[in-house]
């Protein structure tokens, strides 16, 4: 399990540490989004593998960022530890804002994947150079605009700002919702909010803050962050009644600040009419993708309904009402189930009642987690066989414990074969797993006849059939 911790501000210079020189060009890649937007959605950070791991929540699931490798990092290794993250708490993985250079890496990871790219929330990305100069006729309504601005406001400067700018500040605020047209969009007042904490961090080193002043009033600011090589503009803010202060200050920030950057990211317009228009007009070089990568496994894919198979002597099927009894003695077993590995009872997250396990059952191949098999002999119930723990990388792990009084007959082999076949030449996978307890004899026999060895450890010996 990945040890995740909420971000706060206390975690600002290690967060900085990836970011700073990270190169995803991607807003959420930066310390100034994961504060800004902790509220909504309630990041939370680990190191794996020399790499950040980003746990957010989108609407109650789980979505992660890719992994920003550090030095050392190894990507593959924290994508490896995310998807497991996933199987072991039953929810289906889901790494979002890819940035594009990412994407087909991922394509190839997994063999089955749904893959969104929604405009609403793609970056604008601008050449530093065309907010510096506003040269050409596509940015002339900006220096119409500045001009205006100059000839009514002559003396206005703009200057970084910092630690002795926070009374300014607040009384900048107060103008600026007495002016605010958006007050009665929740969403816009939200955000509002969220940009009012960013700029009490002025005085922190990892932000570069600028305002421009009319006197010693102040009319507009901005915040923004280095990452990479990339400038990224977290808060955008003006007051209304200076005409072409905007302009303006995009101008004034991008020639302080963007020096050196490859591009400038003005964020995202989360679908708003103004906005999009607004940043559209500034001539973005490019809109940058954020791809949200859904793997899906095997059995979503490709298994409607637990089949049916036959054997010499056997016959597996879905799991009934009928086989409860004696699927509840099979479970409930203790000498059998040490050698099986999970706790049954343990794993249930409510108290024991006659229909708990078979109930697990049904719900881990609803949501297409596991597929349970009956394994019959002449209809009777004499044990189960499991496919389950899916990787979403053509990978499952193969499980099966036969009832006491039908053991040492070669049931387990031969349902085990069935299943693993099954999940080789049906459901596609190209992998199938199983281990089993060093002191398992018998397992060990089993699984060494139809499958081969690939690894061992203090606990386990490690098996896999290939397609």
């Amino acid at each position: 399990m990945i040890a995740f911790k909420p971000v706060s501000q206390s975690d600002a210079d290690l967060l900085r540490r990836y970011y700073a020189d990270c190169d995803y060009e991607l807003c959420e890649y930066s310390l100034g989004t994961k504060l800004m937007w902790r509220e909504k959605l309630k990041p939370c950070w680990a190191e794996v593998a020399g790499c950040l791991v980003i746990r957010n929540e989108d609407e109650g699931h789980w979505v992660f960022d890719y992994p920003v490798a550090g030095p050392d990092g190894n990507e593959d290794a924290a994508l490896c530890a995310i998807e497991r993250e996933c199987l072991s708490n039953g929810v289906q993985p889901r790494i979002t804002v890819v940035p594009e250079r990412k994407a087909a890496y991922l394509m190839s990871r997994y063999p089955y994947v749904r893959v969104s790219n929604i405009r609403t929330w793609q970056d604008y990305l601008y050449d530093p150079c065309d907010l510096r100069l506003f040269s050409g006729r596509r940015y002339s309504g900006q220096r119409n605009h500045i001009k205006k601005f100059r000839a009514r406001c002559p003396d206005a400067l703009f200057r970084p700002l910092d630690g002795n700018d926070f009374p300014a500040i607040e009384q900048f605020w107060t103008e600026f919702e007495a002016e605010f047209p958006k007050g009665d969009n929740e969403k816009a007042v939200k955000e509002l909010s969220y940009a009012k904490r960013m700029l009490t961090l002025i005085d922190r080193p990892w932000f570069l803050s600028g305002g421009f002043f009319d006197g010693e009033r102040l009319i507009a600011l901005a915040l923004a962050e280095r990452c990479g090589g990339t400038l990224i503009i977290h808060v955008e803010k003006a007051l209304y009644s200076y005409i072409g202060v905007y302009p303006a200050l995009v101008q004034e920030f991008a020639n302080a600040f963007g020096e050196g950057c490859r591009v400038i990211n003005r964020e995202d317009d989360a679908a708003d009419r103004g906005l999009r228009t607004s940043k559209l007009q500034y001539s973005p070089v490019r809109l940058a993708p954020k791809y949200c990568f859904e793997p899906q496994n095997e059995l979503l894919r490709h298994v409607n309904a637990i089949p049916e198979l036959k054997t010499a002597r056997l016959t597996l099927s879905a799991l009934t009402e009928d086989d409860i009894p004696a699927y509840n003695k099979l479970v409930l077993d203790e000498n059998r189930n040490r050698w099986w590995g999970y706790d049954d009872v343990a794993g249930l997250k409510e108290p024991v009642s006659v229909r708990s396990f078979y109930n697990v059952a049904q719900q881990d191949f609803e949501r297409r987690l596991a597929a349970n098999f009956a394994i019959r002999l002449d209809g009777v119930f004499v044990g189960e066989a499991v496919l389950y723990n899916f990787d979403y990388r053509g990978s499952a792990e193969l499980g099966c414990r036969v009832a006491a009084e039908y053991a040492g007959q070669g049931y387990g082999t031969e349902a085990f074969a069935a299943v693993a076949e099954w999940g080789l030449y049906r459901v596609h996978l190209s992998r199938v797993i199983a281990k089993c307890f060093r002191e398992n004899t018998a397992s060990y026999k089993m699984l060494s006849s139809c499958m081969r060895r690939i690894a061992e450890d203090e606990t386990y010996f490690y098996f896999e059939k290939l397609l």
